[in-house]
């Protein structure tokens, strides 16, 4: 059987080429090849990772769509549903990042509104490599401009979400985008194609070439650079996609609507495939009939081009005229390609030729499946080397180690980010930026929808499943501090090469984690992504499985912040704090050490110090919570009494039999810090005392000083105001003050 010459570039083995022949029965014209490619690529089959994936609950009392559909959504009472899923544009984004992150806002988007969905909401997850690494200042400042001018210019605030940075990201980038919507339950719409002679319509922009082979450029590593890929990248028009919104949204509101689905990776051909395979029937489409922004363009990439702003549609037959009559309403192009059939293949013409006619369930559900090996890392893992105190000298002055940990890249404010973003359009946002959750009020009732973002991934390159358990667990107890229970979540899993084992075997004990915090604290997971081949000159990135959580308020009014408010408040540590500097950002920062195993995680325990805050936030007994993370209670601390609206002091005491520096800045889980009145956390404490779970009160609120004493001795003592100003300027600083001045900066 005489291979093609181009099966390398098209991502394609030679055993999957035999096997397209056997699905076919003959050798695949140029332009089915270019569709198997697309599909069967990493990005959109999920060949390596479908065996692992299937371990994470996904059913729930609240569940409305699980995995399979565009997004998932989730029942929350009075009638609705939130509509959610998270996505990855790390490849495009490396090669353009004003481009790459504005297409990854546009696409998540698509992906909300085709349910049926109108968009509320957006949150990013941002992973860079290091500040003074080349092109990332560039880098930083494209991806931010990207994200800001599109959600921005279409109006979709963006609420929240994190940046962190790591010399693992110097090549290759982390950009995930999220986004969240709201709809009557009953008018969820799906990508299930049905009805044979059904018409099939294209709504949206001309397709042009920008994005053909996105997908399978999405599934493979890069070399030492990556500019070369360049026309891979899609160029997003956030106006025509506004107009797109708001016609289909429209249009749902009739009963014309069968199917639809965005084009997204792989373009016309997975939105058309998988509309039929889900539907088990087939479609017979004309791209002599696709609008084209360029001329002499090519059947193969017709069907593979990635041109944003573009949907595919089947209506019910006798409908065309309404339907055209509202697209042009919104000045929107909109075509008849063909129509349903019932005989399961995807037929497509160019006028009268036949250039495709390929089983449509060939190129979705029998995609291949692999069980790629695996390997655990050697004895030498740095996960492996234990964390002894007696190595780690305490630093005299734990002030200065404070000031260098609320100023280092990975904790300072990140103001200058936020200030690009539009996170107030629509009167929604209750809290902005900065917090641990973001939290937005359902108009028109009492409730409220919190979201929250996270994934330390140190943690998970020291120990994968551990390292995403506390993924879970984070983004849980952030919606807890807040007061929201939380009811599902989307991931989006960003990993290095497949076919190197280790990478699988982090993978994995990453979903294995998962799984069992899922499980634990009775999270769905609904919808998510994966991401591969993150990789460049043989390079793993860190195992980063991004988690996305969404929780519900039944009284958005009664929430708490994550600063202090009051001064003479008392402050309350729910949680106890151990010895477990392993995989930390002080031993990082003041050590340059990355290694240990990440801090123990008792789920039950998680479980129940949830409940306690969200409880007690309910009762309006709690006026502030913040979660311990990174820099643990230190950080905590500083981040309390600095990043609200007005400066509050505090003096404390931590009466601890740890030594200083891990009292201070060990990261154990499982902890919060609250500040109430005296009679409030009395109520605290008892509930604590009756489930079992650790509590202390550390002191006061007040003052314009940071006062934190320990075994009898103060040991930090920082004036807020200039603490504030220190970490709030950081940011800029580290990655330059001219990023983000716009496209191409």
């Amino acid at each position: 059987m005489p291979m093609p010459d181009n099966l390398e570039a098209q991502g394609l083995t030679e055993e999957e080429y035999g096997r397209i022949v056997r699905i076919l029965e003959r050798d695949p014209t140029p332009t089915e090849l270019g569709m198997f490619s697309g599909m069967w690529s990493e990005h959109c089959s999920y060949k390596s990772s479908r065996v692992h994936l299937e371990k994470l609950p996904t059913q729930g009392d609240r569940v409305l769509q699980g995995p399979g559909e565009n997004a998932g959504a989730i029942d929350i009472g009075d009638g609705l549903a939130v509509v959610f899923k998270m996505e990855s544009h790390n490849h495009p984004s490396f090669i353009e990042p004003y481009q790459g992150a504005a297409t990854g806002v546009g696409g998540i988007l698509r992906d909300i509104f085709t349910m049926g969905a109108r968009p509320i909401a957006v949150m990013d997850s941002l992973r860079f490599g290091r500040p003074e690494a080349p092109r990332m200042s560039h880098l930083v400042g494209g991806v931010v401009a990207g994200i800001g001018g599109y959600g921005n210019c279409i109006g979709i605030p963006t609420v929240g979400g994190e940046v962190a940075f790591h010399s693992c990201y110097d090549g290759n980038i982390l950009v995930n985008a999220f986004a969240l919507g709201v709809v009557s339950k009953d008018r969820i719409f799906r990508a299930r194609a049905s009805g044979v002679d059904n018409p099939v319509i294209y709504v949206g922009s001309s397709t042009g070439r920008d994005g053909i082979h996105g997908a399978t450029m999405a599934s493979a590593a890069f070399g030492s650079g990556g500019e070369e890929r360049r026309p891979t990248v899609q160029v997003g028009d956030p106006f025509t996609e506004k107009l797109l919104l708001e016609a289909c949204l429209e249009l749902m509101r009739t009963d014309y609507v069968v199917a639809i689905q965005d084009m997204g990776a792989a373009g016309l051909t997975s939105s058309s495939a998988e509309m039929a395979a889900r539907g088990g029937v087939g479609l017979e489409i004309d791209i002599g009939k696709v609008p084209r922004r360029e001329e002499g363009m090519t059947p193969y990439e017709v069907m593979l081009s990635e041109s944003q702003e573009r949907m595919l549609l089947v209506v019910r037959e006798g409908c065309e005229e309404p339907v055209f009559e509202i697209f042009h309403k919104w000045d929107l192009q909109v075509e008849l390609l063909g129509r349903v059939t019932g005989d399961g293949f995807l037929t497509v013409l160019d006028g009268e030729q036949t250039v495709a006619r390929i089983p449509a369930r060939a190129l979705t559900d029998e995609a291949p499946r692999y069980q790629r090996p695996t390997a655990a890392p050697d004895a030498d893992h740095p996960g492996a080397r234990a964390v002894s105190l007696s190595d780690i000298s305490e630093p005299a002055d734990l002030g200065r180690v404070l000031e260098r940990l609320v100023t280092s890249p990975n904790l300072c404010s990140r103001r200058w980010v936020v200030e690009q973003y539009d996170y107030s359009v629509r009167t929604n946002t209750v809290l902005p930026p900065g917090g641990d959750a973001a939290l937005l009020r359902l108009k028109g009732t009492h409730r409220g929808l919190a979201m929250s973002v996270d994934c330390n991934a140190r943690w998970c390159f020291l120990d994968p499943k551990l390292g995403a358990a506390h993924a879970v667990a984070e983004a849980a107890r952030n919606l807890s501090c807040v007061g929201a229970e939380p009811v599902g979540l989307t991931d989006c899993l960003n990993f290095g090469n497949p076919e190197h084992p280790k990478t699988m075997w982090q993978f994995e004990k990453a979903i294995e984690g998962m799984a069992e915090a899922c499980r634990a604290l009775n999270i769905p997971v609904v919808s998510g992504n994966v991401s591969f081949y993150n990789e460049t000159a043989g390079q793993d990135i860190h195992p980063t499985p991004m988690v996305a959580m969404v929780g519900v308020m039944e009284n958005v009014e009664r929430h708490a912040v994550s600063h202090f408010t009051s001064d003479g408040d008392i402050v309350l540590l729910v949680g106890e704090t151990r010895e477990e500097l392993g995989g930390s950002e002080y031993l990082a920062t003041e050590h340059q050490r990355e290694q240990g195993s990440p801090p123990g995680l008792d789920l039950e325990r998680e479980r129940t110090v949830q409940e306690i805050v969200r409880e007690g936030v309910r009762r309006g007994q709690v006026r502030s919570a913040h979660d311990l993370s990174d820099g643990g209670l230190g950080v905590a601390l500083a981040e309390c009494c600095i990043t609200g609206p007005s400066l509050h002091g505090a003096d404390l005491d931590l009466q601890d039999d740890l030594r200083a520096d891990v009292a201070l800045f060990s990261e154990s889980a499982s902890r919060v810090l609250i500040s109430g009145s005296a009679e409030a956390i009395g109520h605290l404490e008892s509930d604590c005392a009756s489930r079992g779970i650790p509590c202390r009160r550390l002191g006061k609120i007040g003052g314009g000083r940071l006062r934190i004493r320990h075994a009898g001795s103060l040991r930090i003592d920082l004036d807020v105001a200039k603490l504030r100003n220190a970490w709030s300027g950081a940011f800029a600083a580290l990655v330059g003050e001219t990023v983000g001045a716009g496209e191409g900066t």
